[in-house]
């Protein structure tokens, strides 16, 4: 479900130290001081150069050259409060002093005042017009402050005058990315690696690019480059690695994630990856896990200064004050699973918070939004910054909807920003988080026996964890008749990810395609837009008894288009023992059963969980060998399974799934059971 890109980063140009003093032609005692104290800054003898500038200025107190260079020094020496002031100081005795202008913006900068610094990059370029590392750094700080057009044209600018800048073009290559401007942004990136092939930064970047174009492949390759260059890149091997998983090479990618945080110990985003990875993995060792989600935890919880212990929330709650942070808030799974519940929540009893981790928006963020009081988005917020504002609000519970998925800010509940956070949706295995209090689930999801996989503690719903909000109907998604019965033989279906088509889950299936000669099967995901990924899938099923004529290979398309897809399969068959979540209630909804094997973890048993909400306890297998066989029993039935097909939708939407009036009173239910067990405790 996660996918981690880093975020692109600016090279910003350095101060630049002026070669001359003065255009004077008379040499002065203060000139030469002047030019004995730059040599020495110059090769870093700066308590020499130090003591020189004071001592001009003890008899020229507003020589601007010495306050410049001063206030630079000061800078450098990690006092940049004084420098600014210092610099400040020569640019008033001298308004027309341009490398002071700059230094200053430089300076401002790096301390984030960032309208400050675009000012005197602009103040210089008043002055200096044709200065085009000043059009570059007035781009990065418009870039940082979010003006990304703004940012394009001041690039575009520098390039006017210095045409062959690898740096301008490679910012410029950023830019137009977050723009979205993909075609532009790789042209950038290429143009940069022709000037300098080396620029192992360049390599990742593309890589990015060509990924979000639907180029796996290229963008591995890129990555890998990078990494040959620069073999300590730890960003190149985390997203290395999520191509990897993402072709089902998941002992590959957990090595690249491992790899990544031993270079890189306090890059979260690679730690979730790794943690997302292991729940693909066929044996998964759930002890390997739990280890390794508690180490994100410490890790999370090492960066904490103080966590919050006098919450700002009323104690004697009318209504709880709900926090809901997810990066989901969209046309996703975690959205899906939304819509209906809000739409169903008391709001005399509760009252909603949004905090969004990113800022993509669709219909469905329009149609969810009105149902929140407040939406304060934490995007531009680091961690500290995003739990100050969290408890400011007063909430009384928050919610974590991402786990180690895309978009997570679980470092932020390492602050403790509520009194009582809880863990739920997004994600299918403990978090690791100490500060998180809650996993809400079910009892099929995680019977007693499981709890202790989680660092959470379980709180259960009493029937499921899952709230789904059916699509709206369209004729075409009207339920079709049964294809096997105009085919003459059953086609089944699988639209995972090809990292959950594991080779247990191959042998499982060539097992049932040998005692069912005509059957077909058809495959489904985004990365079989790939040739190089549909010859190697084609090789492991020929290799697995199921011969690459009797299979349909589909890439990703649409939502509507791949529902209506279904009209196509008669059987979907989970993966294990990553099972089906959306896909599950897709495939019900639109009358196609969904055969799943029940494994001994969450993410293994949430397909168990929704087919007992559905009334489908015989499409539930105990072990591989129960699966093939309920495979076979109910492909041999064909009137059954024509006659489940036309009254599953109706058998769904009456279920515990798709009522959502009674999920948001147990959901209510629990929210106030988890708040006075906490008022028990004081």
């Amino acid at each position: 479900m996660a996918k981690k890109n880093k975020k692109l980063k600016h090279k910003s140009v350095k101060p630049k130290k002026s070669k001359k003093a003065t255009g004077q032609q008379e040499i002065s005692l203060h000139q030469r001081a002047m030019q004995q104290a730059l040599a020495f800054h110059r090769v870093g003898r700066l308590p020499e150069a130090e003591a020189l500038y004071r001592q001009i200025l003890q008899t020229e107190p507003n020589h601007p050259e010495a306050l410049h260079f001063l206030g630079l020094l000061a800078h450098q020496s990690g006092q940049s409060g004084i420098g600014v002031d210092l610099i400040g100081r020569a640019v008033r005795v001298r308004p027309d002093y341009v490398q002071a202008h700059f230094n200053m913006g430089k300076i401002l900068f790096e301390q984030n005042r960032l309208d400050e610094a675009a000012g005197s990059f602009r103040r210089v370029l008043e002055l200096s017009p044709d200065y085009a590392e000043a059009h570059n750094n007035l781009g990065i700080a418009l870039y940082d402050m979010g003006r990304l057009n703004e940012a394009v044209a001041c690039y575009q600018q520098a390039l006017d005058l210095k045409p062959d800048s690898v740096q301008v073009h490679f910012n410029l290559g950023i830019t137009l990315k977050d723009l979205g401007r993909l075609e532009k942004a790789a042209a950038c990136f290429r143009q940069v690696l022709t000037a300098k092939p080396d620029y192992a930064e360049a390599h990742y970047n593309l890589g990015i690019i060509l990924n979000e174009q639907g180029y796996p492949d290229e963008a591995a390759a890129c990555y890998r480059q990078a990494l040959t260059l620069k073999p300590d890149l730890a960003e190149a091997l985390n997203n290395l690695g999520i191509i990897l998983r993402e072709q089902g090479r998941l002992e590959e990618a957990v090595a690249c994630f491992r790899r990544a945080i031993v270079l890189k110990p306090g890059y979260p985003e690679t730690h979730s990856n790794l943690l997302m990875c292991l729940n693909y993995l066929p044996r998964l060792s759930i002890v390997e896990y739990l280890n390794e989600a508690r180490r994100f935890g410490r890790n999370a919880a090492k960066k904490v200064s103080k966590r919050f212990a006098d919450w700002t929330c009323s104690t004697k709650p009318g209504r709880l004050r709900i926090g809901m942070v997810s990066g989901d808030l969209r046309n996703h799974p975690v959205g899906y699973f939304l819509e209906n519940l809000l739409a169903n929540i008391d709001s005399s009893q509760i009252e909603l918070v949004a905090y969004p981790t990113q800022n993509h928006e669709d219909e469905l963020t329009a149609r969810i939004r009105p149902r929140f009081a407040s939406w304060k988005p934490l995007t531009d917020l680091d961690d500290e910054a995003a739990a100050g504002l969290i408890h400011d609000h007063g909430v009384h519970i928050l919610f974590d909807l991402a786990g180690h998925t895309r978009h997570n800010r679980l470092p932020v509940f390492a602050w403790k920003p509520a009194p009582v956070q809880v863990a739920w949706l997004g994600y299918f295995s403990s978090t690791g988080m100490a500060e998180i209090d809650y996993l809400l689930t079910d009892p099929i999801s995680v019977p007693e026996l499981h709890q202790a996989q989680f660092t959470e503690k379980v709180w259960y719903l009493p029937e499921t964890r899952f709230c789904f909000s059916p699509p709206a109907v369209s004729a075409d998604l009207m339920l079709s008749p049964l294809p096997a019965l105009r085919n003459g033989y059953v086609i089944f279906g699988s639209f995972q990810s090809l990292s959950k088509i594991n080779d247990q889950v191959l042998s499982a299936w060539g097992r049932i395609f040998q005692e069912m000669p005509q059957a077909r099967l058809r495959l489904q995901n985004r990365q079989l837009s790939s040739p190089t990924v549909r010859e190697q899938l084609l090789q492991r099923l020929t290799q697995n008894n199921i011969a690459p004529e009797r299979v349909i290979l589909e890439q990703s398309v649409p939502r509507v288009e791949y529902l209506a897809a279904h009209a196509d399969i008669d059987i979907i068959l989970d993966t294990f023992p990553f099972t089906g979540g959306t896909t599950t209630c897709e495939a019900l909804w639109m009358g196609v059963p969904t055969l799943t094997l029940a494994g001994n973890t969450m993410v293994a048993r949430q397909g168990a969980g929704m087919l007992t909400c559905a009334s489908l306890a015989d499409w539930i297998a105990e072990n591989d060998a129960d699966y093939v066989g309920k495979a076979l029993t109910h492909a041999a039935d064909l009137e059954k399974l024509a006659r489940l097909r036309a009254g599953l939708r109706e058998q769904l939407l009456a279920s515990p799934l798709c009522d959502s009036t009674r999920f948001a009173r147990n959901f209510e239910a629990a929210l106030w059971g988890m708040w006075r067990s906490l008022e028990e405790k004081r």
